[in-house]
């Protein structure tokens, strides 16, 4: 067989990776359930119609389908896609199981997905992500939209311990963007986000080309537009956009759009206030945060890692009222969504963390002879019996071949069963330490039980 050719976007880790990511997933389980959210999965297609209905993604979404079907057999499903996030099949959810859900519902979200974009640093084909979400039916209460993005950001601080660096997370809200950009003169809102999403790539002299070329801005709205967008900082920035709306002549022409800023810039000062008592300095107001997709309608944020900023974002979501809609009941809400791949990717690309081991076996039980294996299976029965993850030797070597078989993997223990009449024996063979030991009652420390992660730096 030849040798097979790296596909490119979709990440395989390690073992040793593989027990960090793991990790992850369980830090991240721990803290949104410790906030009241529910586990959900979801099947990973779709119809594609419902994938497409935005349209922007559509040159990303993997289609499926049968490599031998039968065009005269139809399906009945018509033609499916992998999902490229966890918000569409999350609002099929909602409408499917609305009867049996309680409002507001709270859930989370751990599972891979699939974009069919071009690979390179921190972003993939094939992904996990971990969502949070609360979704009402009806109405939602406002203080859900505060909430959201400080867990989020607990849930990242927790991420410290495989060696997560700190996180700053951006916020805005739309309604102060759009009641801006209307109140200088610009009705195209989601052409101008879309231009104003690309600050941070193209600088500003790129975004003022865009908005003069394509959506025929004056010199007076371009400059109005980028003196807002490079606004940020705490809840100072208030004030600032205030005044800067006031000079730009906001609510001159038409007063509702004054009011509606100030209705985005008051939710936005909420936001920041307790994020001051309940995660003191990481949240920061970023007017440049506009998250292009149109469905979002309050708060609206992006997260970054300190040091790390090149990557990107590594956490975005907002608020949206109206995730879903049968027609007679519209579902508004407000979520985050992590991208786990994109985390972990730079960890180990920076050799931020690795695994106290790269199996999860503590002990290695030796095998004196094959004659005596079943002795040596005996031992690891009662071990696991115990919780204690253990493996027999796979050969019944000297016993210095199967010590470096452990200490390769780094299995910190090995276990020597005695000959008959005489006691078991366990060796520390890090420090060469060795006692008698009794398998029904031998524990390893804590620190051994099972693998950790060892943060190798605090780049």
């Amino acid at each position: 067989m030849p040798r097979p050719t790296p596909l490119s976007g979709f990440p395989e880790w390690l073992p040793a990776q593989r027990i960090i990511e793991q990790r992850a997933i369980e830090i991240l389980t721990r803290t949104f359930e410790l906030h009241g959210f529910a586990s959900v999965a979801t099947r990973a297609v779709e119809p594609l119609d419902q994938l497409l209905r935005k349209g922007e993604t559509s040159k990303e979404v993997y289609v499926l389908r049968r490599l031998h079907a039968d065009p005269e057999q139809a399906s009945g499903d018509g033609d499916l896609g992998l999902h490229f996030d966890l918000t569409v099949p999350f609002a099929r959810y909602v409408l499917e199981n609305a009867g049996h859900l309680s409002f507001p519902f709270k859930r989370y979200q751990i599972q891979p997905v699939w974009r069919g974009e071009r690979p390179q640093d921190g972003r993939f084909r094939e992904f996990w992500q971990a969502d949070i979400d609360v979704v009402g039916e009806g109405s939602l209460p406002d203080h859900l939209e505060i909430d959201v993005p400080l867990i989020a950001a607990e849930a990242l601080t927790a991420l410290s311990e495989i060696g997560l660096p700190p996180v700053r997370v951006l916020v805005n809200d739309r309604r102060v963007a759009e009641s801006f950009y209307r109140g200088v003169g610009l009705e195209a809102v989601d052409e101008v986000l879309r231009c104003v999403d690309k600050l941070a790539k193209i600088g500003r002299d790129g975004v003022a080309a865009l908005l003069r070329d394509e959506l025929g801005a004056s010199e007076a709205q371009v400059a109005a537009t980028l003196d807002l967008a490079e606004l940020s900082g705490g809840v100072d920035v208030v004030e600032r956009v205030r005044v800067l709306a006031i000079g730009a002549g906001v609510g001159r022409a038409d007063p509702q759009h004054l009011a509606d800023l100030e209705t985005g810039l008051s939710a936005l000062e909420r936001l920041l206030r307790e994020a001051q008592v309940r995660a003191p300095g990481v949240v920061v107001a970023d007017m440049s945060i506009a998250r292009g997709l149109d469905y979002y309608t309050g708060a609206v944020y992006e997260t970054v890692l300190v040091g790390h900023e090149k990557l990107g974002s590594i956490c975005s979501g907002g608020r949206y009222d109206s995730l879903a809609s049968d027609g007679a009941r519209t579902y508004p809400g407000v979520g985050i969504s992590i991208g786990l791949s994109r985390v972990l990717s730079r960890l180990f690309s920076a050799g931020l963390v690795t695994a106290s081991r790269s199996v999860p076996t503590a002990v290695l039980v030796a095998v004196a002879d094959e004659e005596s294996r079943s002795r040596s299976n005996q031992v690891a029965a009662q071990l696991r019996a115990r919780g204690v993850p253990c493996d027999v030797a796979p050969a019944a070597a000297k016993f210095g071949k199967q010590i470096r078989y452990a200490d390769r993997r780094g299995i910190p223990y090995v276990w020597f069963p005695g000959a008959p009449g005489e006691a078991d024996a366990v060796k520390d063979i890090r420090s060469g330490d060795q006692v008698e030991a009794d398998a029904t009652v031998w524990a390893p420390p804590a620190a051994d039980w099972f693998p950790r992660a060892v943060v190798t730096a605090s780049d």
